[in-house]
């Protein structure tokens, strides 16, 4: 993730914010045991084979070998080009029956067009993605960086067009949003009304986007890690007392996506999270199996 990615972050403080005010009233039902997801950004990474992947994986059989590890993915390649019903049927009947897909909608929507002017795109992108079906998640929109909140009015109509029985997320970038301003707020609280989840990303460099605002009970991170720097395992460690936390106050579902430079180190921090849910939490998750670790039983 090269959103607020920084070469150097030994001065970066990476302690979890309180809760916004409105994560604490989206959360205030009862105790539940939340829906835990974890997966990476792609599963064209050559370098896993032998490692996650089986030796001798063929490139066209990538997808059902990363979805035997993972349980989600952020699924980036719907960013840059719009998928055909076929590809979607094909990447949907290559996976295992409860691994699910979370489809970034097209570049053309939200970076080139701004939301306007984008009704047929929109429509055919949100009917090819019903391809998936049952392994259809949360589709997500993420704004270009300098998308400012003086733009709210289009983006808030763009979002009320959206069909209420499908599933969506946004993530914010411009320094904008999380200022308080009146636009924003009225952007957030439309969120909140249309039940469009608000995206956390937790990197380096903008830990102003780092919100804790939850509009629905469905929290999605996007988690910038520092190939298994010592901060990588504090951070997730805090993820993790925060999503006990929010257990407690009834959330329903948690994503991580994880991303690491050229995703080599993936596998491993998903690992790291799952030891970590089950130290904390005493809850099992869906986690990448290392081949070494595998062989290593017997």
């Amino acid at each position: 993730m090269k959103f607020g990615k920084l070469d150097h972050i030994q001065d970066v403080s990476f302690d979890l914010p309180n809760d916004h005010s409105v994560t604490t009233q989206m959360l205030s039902g009862e105790p539940r045991v939340p829906r835990i997801l974890m997966g990476g950004t792609m599963w064209n990474i050559p370098q896993w084979v032998g490692k996650i992947y089986p030796l001798k994986t063929a490139k066209k059989n990538f997808i059902t070998a990363y979805g035997d590890q993972f349980s989600t993915i952020e699924l980036n390649a719907t960013h840059y080009r719009l998928p055909t019903k076929e590809t979607v049927r094909t990447w949907a009947s290559s996976v295992r029956e409860d691994f699910v897909f979370c489809p970034k909608f097209p570049q053309s929507i939200s970076h080139y067009r701004r939301f306007q002017h984008c009704e047929s795109i929109t429509d055919e992108f949100l009917e090819n993605i019903l391809e998936f079906g049952e392994r259809l998640s949360v589709s997500f929109i993420q704004l270009p960086p300098h998308f400012s909140s003086e733009k709210a009015e289009q983006l808030i109509a763009f979002l009320t067009s959206l069909p209420r029985d499908m599933r969506f997320a946004l993530e914010f970038r411009h320094p904008s949003w999380f200022d308080g301003n009146p636009a924003a707020e009225e952007t957030w609280d439309a969120m909140r009304s249309l039940g469009i989840s608000s995206i956390i990303s937790d990197t380096a460099g903008r830990r102003d986007a780092v919100h804790m605002r939850l509009t629905t009970p469905h929290c999605i991170v996007r988690f910038g890690g520092n190939d298994l720097d010592p901060t990588d395992e504090v951070r997730l460690r805090d993820w993790v007392k925060r999503l006990k936390k929010w257990q407690a106050q009834g959330l329903h579902e948690f994503q991580l996506w994880m991303h690491q430079p050229e995703s080599l180190n993936t596998p491993e921090t998903c690992q790291l999270f799952a030891r970590l849910v089950k130290e904390e939490l005493g809850q099992d998750l869906f986690a990448p199996r290392l081949l070494h670790q595998q062989t290593s039983l017997f």
